[in-house]
């Protein structure tokens, strides 16, 4: 663990597990499939893996503004997200990108394994979650299960569902528009 991390349950509260994860899925009809792979840490690293899985691939920001308001973005892999022109789309101050400590305690999750799947830690809604158009567009998407020793496809219809049922209701922005 990194020294500056908080241990995992320090925050008051233990993240899910992997197999709550999907015990939640199969609780909300949300149909899954998930791979292993050894662990990535960033878009490029995951090329191997994007080809043993179909549908959009994604990639995470943790964010927060200058008052501290935070903000987990799911993005298509290919989607130019500019920071400097986000915040007052979405209404708040400028971004930086949230600290690990931070995500530790919001979402559960370490840097590396931020996904759209880890609002489901977030009990209080204290992440404001931001999804790219491009993937309500899709057939599918894929995330990482809590962590980035894996990928787990669900439909975006579903995608949706989750975010509704982990109490979450998603901003849906176009990126394209922001320019």
């Amino acid at each position: 663990m990194t020294p500056d991390l908080p241990e995992f349950g320090s925050c008051g509260f233990m993240p899910i597990s992997r197999q709550e994860l999907f015990d939640f899925f199969d609780a909300h009809g949300i149909a899954h499939r998930t791979i292993d792979h050894p662990p990535v840490f960033t878009v490029k690293e995951s090329q191997s893996v994007k080809i043993n899985l179909s549908g959009a691939h994604t990639k995470n920001l943790f964010l927060k503004d200058k008052s501290a308001a935070h903000f987990l973005i799911c993005a298509e892999m290919q989607t130019s997200i500019r920071l400097n022109r986000l915040h007052p789309v979405i209404g708040c101050k400028r971004l930086s990108f949230g600290k690990p400590g931070k995500m530790l305690e919001l979402l559960g999750v370490l840097p590396g394994s931020v996904t759209l799947f880890s609002v489901i830690n977030d009990t209080s809604g204290d992440v404001r979650l931001i999804i790219d158009r491009k993937l309500v567009d899709a057939r599918s998407v894929n995330f990482h299960p809590l962590s980035n020793d894996a990928t787990t496809a669900i439909s975006s219809a579903d995608m949706l569902k989750f975010a509704g049922a982990a109490g979450h209701d998603p901003i849906i922005l176009d990126f394209t528009a922001i320019g």
